[in-house]
């Protein structure tokens, strides 16, 4: 009875996280549609051959060594030994951290849009998902953690708290991409003169797409980040809602009904609860989300037009610096006396966070300096006028239009 309840128990566990891999990898279909409604006609197969290509050799570099550098585990054993005791839960828990490994160089893509070299940026992407990205993951949730976490907790108090990967996702990823996009430089016509000349959103039903299905996506990726069923919370379900509804709403003011912040509102609130989203009070979940929007609305407008920084989809205010909220937010909102469930260090929070910011910036200005040096990184002009869908791939989105 005992053994049957114990797999009974094991098999719940896998399916739980099977489930939540199977949503979280949906919402790579999310970054695609999003790309390809914000880029130009001519750039619309290349995101979504990206977005694809990258997935397909973060899972291959995860596998042989990313998971490994952040759990200590591998898979070179037997397929006897890979079920072992718990009916293969380890293979179910590398499927589902591969998701959010694989986001790294998804967010990365939506920044380097339309004029970056393909094969360059799939070699950095591999780099970040297989050895930069699993390093900070070890510090933070892997093998390497107890150190870290040990210092936070003696120095501040608390261990740091990220339960779903604001800081060790979304905030890796957005600061990874600010000097992708420097180095390569803005795009063909986005300034002249100094003056800021923007080039229209695509296609918006499209990008609308996108953003619904990493939306619903979402919810495998902050509750399942319990990774047993035993560790459920609906508290992270209802938080993660309402930290969506107030990126919306919050976005919905702010940008006077623009449709792009406002359907990028809801990846803002949803990316700034991640950290916190087991902790807070839902009513402060709500305005963690609609403020991590209004970062993005704010930010997204100061980094085009006064910094003028053409970073296409805004990943670096959207993941880079709403990622970093949603960090230190955890140590504020988390807090017993708003209403959450306490245990956690606004000081720890904000070294944690400034820390991700530091190693995601120096080790992407190394690498994309290196990839620079080497290979070049950017289309030339003419290929870039064309448009990567021809320049790369040969075919358009619409090929049907050629033969009219």
């Amino acid at each position: 009875m005992e053994s049957s309840l114990l797999s009974l128990q094991h098999g719940g566990d896998v399916l739980f996280l099977l489930l939540g891999a199977i949503m979280v990898f949906a919402m790579h279909a999310g970054f695609a549609f999003l790309e390809v409604g914000t880029v130009r006609e001519k750039n619309q197969v290349n995101a979504f051959v990206k977005i694809i290509s990258d997935w397909s050799v973060s899972c291959v570099v995860y596998f042989l060594i990313g998971y490994p550098i952040s759990y200590g585990i591998h898979f070179f054993v037997s397929a006897t030994g890979l079920l072992g005791d718990n009916q293969g839960y380890e293979l179910v828990r590398f499927f589902f951290l591969l998701c959010f490994a694989a986001c790294i160089p998804a967010i990365i893509s939506g920044g380097i849009a339309e004029r970056a070299k393909f094969w360059p940026q799939v070699i950095a992407g591999g780099i970040f998902a297989g050895i930069s990205y699993p390093i900070f993951e070890s510090l933070i949730w892997g093998q390497n953690s107890a150190g870290l976490q040990n210092f936070f907790e003696k120095t501040f108090g608390a261990q740091f708290h990220d339960f779903a990967g604001s800081v060790v996702v979304h905030s890796i990823g957005g600061w990874l991409a600010l000097p992708a996009v420097l180095i390569l430089g803005p795009r063909m016509g986005r300034f002249v003169r100094g003056k800021s000349r923007a080039i229209p959103i695509s296609n918006i039903p499209f990008l609308a797409l996108g953003s619904w299905i990493l939306a619903v996506g979402w919810f495998g990726f902050n509750v399942m980040s319990a990774q047993s069923l035993q560790g459920i919370s609906g508290l992270v379900a209802v938080n993660s809602l309402l930290a969506m509804v107030g990126g919306v709403l919050f976005a919905l003011v702010a940008s006077r009904n623009d449709p792009g912040f406002v359907h990028n509102g809801a990846l803002a609130g949803l990316i700034a609860i991640c950290a916190g989203s087991d902790l807070m009070h839902p009513i402060g979940a709500f305005f963690v989300g609609g403020i991590g929007s209004l970062i993005f609305v704010y930010g997204f407008q100061f980094e085009q037009e006064k910094l003028k920084i053409d970073d296409v989809l805004g990943v670096w205010p959207l993941h880079g610096v709403v990622g970093s909220w949603g960090g230190i937010a955890a140590g504020i909102f988390g807090t017993s006396a708003l209403g959450g469930l306490g245990g956690v260090s606004f000081m720890t929070q904000l070294a944690g966070t400034l820390l991700a910011v530091i190693y995601a910036l120096s080790t992407s200005y190394v690498v994309y300096t290196v990839i620079d040096k080497i290979s070049g990184f950017r289309l030339d002009e003419d290929q870039e006028f064309a448009g990567a869908d021809l320049t790369v791939h040969h075919i358009n989105a619409y090929p049907e239009e050629n033969l009219k």
